[in-house]
């Protein structure tokens, strides 16, 4: 059966989109991002194809693809759209497949479900970290939330330059694998996610 692996962060802006792109080239995987909000013309999903090499990989259509860079609750609102869970429903594939969130894990989807309600039991879950003042506690409290939900496959990623006292804290409170460090690289293109996706691939969680 293939595996889902479900990419989630801190917070917004901490390098999701990258990891997931070397995820998907490690695995050859299938990508999909549920929810869009913003940027459609360059969204999430067109910035992860430009970075995967492979030919094996379809990039899945967004369930929501919304026109406002909000969160997706504010920015369906704009569209004059309920965000219905019901209607986000995994596509079909015999590959593995990378699943994207939007933000962190409490953001909302409608008035009632936030990103962590698209999370499934089974799923492998990348936990994104990158430091800043606050970064200890958003990092442990996301893997509270995630535990709180029986979710105990999980892994992180370390996303900039390193900060070890950070690092090490997080690593001594949780447990939780490290699965790598993404650094401060001058530019991300496909040679770049490619040796990342090498590095990583035999480090994966399996299902």
């Amino acid at each position: 059966m293939p595996a889902h692996y479900f990419i989630t962060g801190i917070s917004t802006d901490v390098g999701k989109s990258i990891a997931a792109a070397m995820i998907t080239e490690a695995l050859e995987a299938d990508y999909w991002k549920p929810v869009q909000a913003g940027d459609l013309d360059n969204s999430d999903t067109h910035k992860v194809e430009r970075l995967v090499s492979n030919s094996r990989t379809t990039f899945h259509k967004n369930s929501y693809a919304l026109n406002s860079p909000m969160s997706p609750h504010a920015a369906a609102e704009i569209d004059s759209v309920n965000i219905d869970l019901k209607k986000i429903k995994r596509p079909k594939t015999n590959r593995d497949l990378v699943i994207e969130g939007a933000g962190g894990l409490l953001v909302p989807l409608n008035n009632k479900s936030t990103i962590l309600d698209l999370i499934d039991k089974d799923d492998c879950v990348i936990l994104v970290s990158r430091h800043y003042l606050g970064s200890i506690n958003h990092t442990l409290l996301s893997i509270e939330m995630l535990r709180s939900r029986g979710l105990e496959n999980i892994q992180i990623i370390f996303s900039g330059d390193e900060h070890q006292s950070t690092e090490q804290a997080i690593q001594d409170h949780s447990g939780i694998e490290v699965l790598g460090r993404i650094e401060q690289e001058p530019y991300f293109d496909k040679n770049v996610v490619l040796e990342y996706a090498e590095k990583w691939k035999e480090k994966l969680c399996k299902k």
